[in-house]
């Protein structure tokens, strides 16, 4: 199939395509990476009068760690962010997830941030944001630009906060504090297709390495990512005695998927409580062994931290 006729424009400075966002609403659809605009338009699914390709707006193709995260631009590619060791080191649930999105061809080209703005209850990254607490940016012409907290950004099925005449021009990912792990789990029938049920997880362990905060987005369980703050659950015990089937057991009631052609509501309940009890214990066992790791690295560095290491101030290496 074909799309239906629009207009189209490309222009090249970021002040030229909101101005042209505003002439158009609502009726025009900005490409990125167009992974699932194109699609859409071929199926006739969408039928925007204009199509607004910012694709030679060089601003927006950009990546920084910025303080206390990752500032992913409109034009970041996945691969450009799944294979970058300065994302992996301050956020590294951004790269575990974009490894299990589609495929290599695919991930080449779409965009992180066109995956938020599409905003699919089955995706990886709306769920990694949702966890993370992250925000998404957006523009518009003639207002300053707002910073949309993830929870307010999702709104339903494929809809999101972006008005029709704003621009999503970057996503920012939280770092983990101290003593945190991070872990992402999913089931597809293939790999690279969306998948029945996922969970990504992040847990912080307290200065005696007992659970302090337990958090899960869960993957097509609802219109949504669903969080689920599972702290209380976790009872502040150490991750080799958390009551792993309470937390599954919480999950499933946490969540509440449809029935579809790929699995019915019952079985994703399960398997959603299948896999983020399996992410959160992974991210716990990634959280001692960050805590563990910067341990060697205090006492590597002759700092004192209350703890006797032996006469040469030295312990011995936990790994």
């Amino acid at each position: 199939m074909k799309p239906s006729p629009f207009d189209y424009h490309a222009p090249r400075e970021l002040g030229e395509a909101l101005e042209v966002l505003a002439g158009t609403a609502p009726h025009g659809k900005v490409l990125a990476g167009g992974q699932s605009l194109i699609p859409m338009l071929n199926m006739r699914l969408a039928a925007p009068s204009h199509l607004v390709d910012i694709n030679r707006v060089a601003e927006l193709d950009a990546l920084s760690v910025e303080t206390g995260g990752v500032r992913v631009g409109a034009l970041a590619r996945h691969a450009a962010v799944e294979r970058s060791p300065a994302v992996a080191a301050v956020q590294p649930l951004l790269p575990a997830a974009l490894r299990l999105v589609a495929h290599p061809v695919i991930r080449n080209r779409g965009t992180v941030v066109g995956s938020l703005v599409h905003a699919d209850p089955s995706a990886e990254l709306p769920a990694v944001l949702a966890v993370l607490g992250g925000t998404v940016r957006l523009a518009r012409h003639g207002a300053p630009e707002r910073d949309v907290p993830a929870e307010a950004f999702f709104t339903g099925p494929l809809e999101s906060a972006i008005e029709p005449d704003e621009l999503a021009v970057s996503a920012f990912f939280p770092a983990p504090p101290p003593r945190t792990g991070t872990a992402f789990q999913e089931v597809a029938r293939r790999h690279g297709d969306y998948a029945m049920a996922g969970a990504a997880a992040v847990v912080t362990l307290d200065e005696d390495l007992r659970i302090a905060s337990a958090r899960v987005a869960c993957v097509s369980a609802g219109p949504v990512p669903v969080v689920l703050d599972l702290s209380e659950v976790c009872a502040r015990r150490p991750a080799a005695s958390a009551d792993w089937e309470a937390v599954a057991a919480a999950v499933r009631d946490g969540v509440d998927p449809d029935d579809d052609i790929h699995a019915t509501a019952r079985y994703r309940r399960h398997l959603t409580g299948v896999l983020a009890e399996r992410a959160l214990r992974v991210a716990a066992a990634e959280a001692e062994r960050v805590a563990d790791g910067r341990a060697a690295v205090r006492m590597s560095e002759g700092v004192d931290d209350g703890v006797n290491h032996g006469a040469n101030g030295a312990g011995e290496d936990s790994e």
